[in-house]
């Protein structure tokens, strides 16, 4: 497998289960902990797999994603706090 990139081979292949304790933040949104959402691009409920390039830093995948679930359920909460 090269790089869509830089055509490196070095890809490191990550593979990994937990049990939904995984943990995540995107900008100003607060760490939430629980099951891993599939719209990340990183894999999804109890799994995270991509590929991550180890010389141009690159993950593997479909990038830019669309706003999230999570992002989308933020600003809502945002707009319903405002309301208040």
């Amino acid at each position: 497998m090269k790089c869509k990139h830089c055509q490196s081979t070095r890809i490191l292949e990550v593979s990994s289960k937990a049990s939904d304790l995984h943990s995540w933040s995107i900008g100003n949104y607060g760490c939430e902990d629980g099951y891993l959402p599939d719209d990340f691009g990183i894999g999804g409920g109890d799994y995270i797999d991509f590929s991550l390039c180890l010389d141009c830093g690159k993950v593997d995948g479909e990038f830019p994603l669309p706003v999230t679930e999570y992002e989308l359920n933020q600003v809502n909460e945002d707009d319903q706090h405002e309301d208040d």
